[in-house]
Order: C-alpha cells, then structure tokens, then sequence
C-alpha cells in the first residue's frame, strides 16, 4: 500500500524502497531495532531472548524468543524478502524446539539476555511484572507456542501455508514491515496481513464455537470403559478413566513417586497434568489461585482439576491439583506409570 505525502497543494507518492538497497540487514539492523520496540509488530509482547538455541548454528537459533500476556511463547521470525521463503518452516522447527519450555527454563534465558543487554534486573521479576502475577504460576506458563513472521514481502507458497495452519489451530501472524525512503530518514509501514486484524475477534467466536459443538459431539460417543486397579492386591473396580488416573497417582504418590516424575513419564501432558501451588495451602485457597485469572464467560479451570481438599496432593512444601483432562491415550499413560513404579505393586485392567 503506498504511502503519500500531503502538502498545502499536492499529493506526492514517498519513494518505496527496500531493506537490501537500504543497506539494513536482518540480524545486524532489524532484529537489534526490534528488540527494543517489538511492539511495533505485536503489542503485548515481551522479548525474553535473543538468538536463542543451538548455539554452535546461526541457522538454528530463534531471531526473537517472547512471550505475551497469557503467558504464551511467542516464536518471532524476522526475514529480508529475498529470503524468508523457508521461513514459515524454520519457525514450526524452533517452535517445536521451545515446546516444552519450563518457566524456570525461561527465567534463566532471560537471565542471559539481559547480562548480555547489560540489563542489571532479575529476570523472575520482570516476568512477574509483564504477566501482573503476584506469585509463581508455573503451571500457567507456555501452554500454546505462537509464531509472528515479519518479512517485507510474503511468497504465495508461504501464505498458503500459513492460513492451513491457522484453520488447524496453529497460531501464526505474519507482519509485513515496508521501508520508504523520504528526504533522510526511512520510514516504516507496518501490517499484519494474516489473520487480518478485523478477522482475529471472528476467528475467536468461530473457534469457540467449534470446540463446543466438537464437545457435544464427543460427548456423545463417550467412551463408557471401566477398569480395575490393583494395588497390593487389593482392587478397586469400576473406575472411569478419570479416577483410574487419580487413583493411580494417589497410590504412585504414597508410595514415594513425585508429581514431577509423573509429568515426565507422561510427557504428552508436560506442565498440564498439575497445578502448583508453591506453598501448603487449603482447598479455599487452592481454588482462589487456580482461579484467578479465569476469564468471565468462559468454563473456569475448577472443571479440569481434582481440587477439593482431600484430593490435593502436598508434598516438599507444595500443593498439587491433577488434571482430570485424560483422553484416548489414558490406557497408555497408565501402563507407562505402572511399568516405571513396577516395584510398587500397582496395576490395571480393563473391565
């Protein structure tokens, strides 16, 4: 789209122009540029590294790792028209790279970066300070990995690419980012094409409209499966797949296992399979903080969790609430469990 220049009697066109006649180079140029004002591209955004990953490979590492105000990661790709064709495949590889990021994992790299910045600030802090939390919500921290490519110009190839994805419910942006040359400055234009802006609230209303309507369908043809578990010998039968899995864990706990062993054995579930909260506490209390950033109108988190007092978890210090969120693969994280803690004497069936 161009731009204009209005004067008391004309109408003149500012000279386009590009970043390679510019001279300004992606890593050297944009990408400090950027750094410092990524909300030029998103607001709502906070960089928390840069150039983050393999660090023996330019190729593998991430322009611009953030996060946004869910406390979502934000993978931001940053290309030169002339080649950023591959860039929407290198963003899915870092994506996937960053999938299973802890919020202590964060923390520390956000540590570096800021030492690297020579930033003298705790980088917990500055987190805490951009998502307002008043203590540590691990547990809510990079459940969605998002992608933003920024380039100046978009091949037909990639866009099309890009709206599959989205129309799969993975989130990706694309902003482009036109220099124009007027006397001695260069000025910026800065778009986001996909989704359009317009389209991003229709596409919340269609999304939740689908997951509802998936829901009743699901619901449906709920699977109805009972099983048996066995523990010591003694066996506790009838359970649906839900309380299979709490039971499971409960006795796996009691025996000397860890919820954080847990998340590791069944690893599809990652930070999803507990809230934490970082103190001993009530089921009042556990429930304001599971809680507190539900969003009014939607289903609270309370529906997805074992929260009431006597099925809380309290270990090291710490109260546990487990996921009551288990679907086709609950089969296989059970058997994973009762394999790893074989010495246990647990086990199961199905009825």
């Amino acid at each position: 789209m161009p731009i204009y220049q209005l004067t008391e009697n004309r109408i003149d066109p500012v000279e386009p122009a590009t970043f390679a006649k510019l001279q300004i180079y992606e890593r050297g140029d944009l990408k400090r540029i950027l750094r410092h004002r990524v909300d030029v591209i998103s607001k709502d955004l906070m960089v928390i590294a840069e150039e983050f990953g393999d660090r023996d490979a330019s190729n593998r590492r991430i322009d611009l790792l953030c996060i946004d105000k869910e406390a979502n990661l934000v993978v931001v790709e940053l290309k030169r028209s002339e080649d950023g064709e591959d860039m929407d495949l290198q963003a899915i590889r870092y994506s996937a790279m960053v999938s299973k990021m802890t919020f202590d994992q964060a923390v520390q790299a956000h540590q570096s970066y800021l030492e690297s910045a020579g930033i003298e600030e705790d980088a917990q802090q500055r987190i805490f300070n951009f998502l307002d939390w008043k203590h540590s919500k691990k547990e809510a921290f990079g459940n969605e990995v998002k992608i933003i490519l920024v380039s100046d110009k978009f091949p037909k190839e990639l866009t099309d690419s890009v709206l599959w994805l989205n129309n799969r419910d993975v989130r990706v942006r694309c902003v482009i980012v036109n220099p124009y040359r007027f006397d001695d400055h260069v000025l910026l234009e800065v778009q986001q094409v996909i989704p359009l802006p317009e389209a991003d609230e229709r596409r919340g209303n269609v999304k939740q409209n689908y997951i509802e309507d998936r829901m009743v369908r699901v619901s449906r043809k709920q699977d109805r499966s009972k099983f048996t578990l066995s523990i010591d010998g003694r066996n506790r039968r009838g359970l649906n797949k839900r309380y299979l899995m709490y039971h499971l864990a409960k006795a796996v706990v009691r025996k000397g296992g860890t919820p954080e062993k847990l998340s590791e054995i069944v690893d599809w579930m990652g930070n999803r399979l507990f809230y934490v909260v970082d103190e001993v506490v009530d089921e009042k209390k556990f429930v304001e903080r599971l809680t507190a950033n539900d969003t009014p109108g939607k289903r609270s988190k309370l529906v997805r969790f074992f929260y009431q007092q006597e099925q809380l978890f309290v270990l090291s210090g710490k109260t546990y609430a487990l996921s009551n969120q288990w679907g086709p693969r609950t089969e296989q994280a059970a058997t994973l469990i009762c394999e790893y803690y074989r010495h246990f004497g647990i086990s199961f069936e199905k009825e």
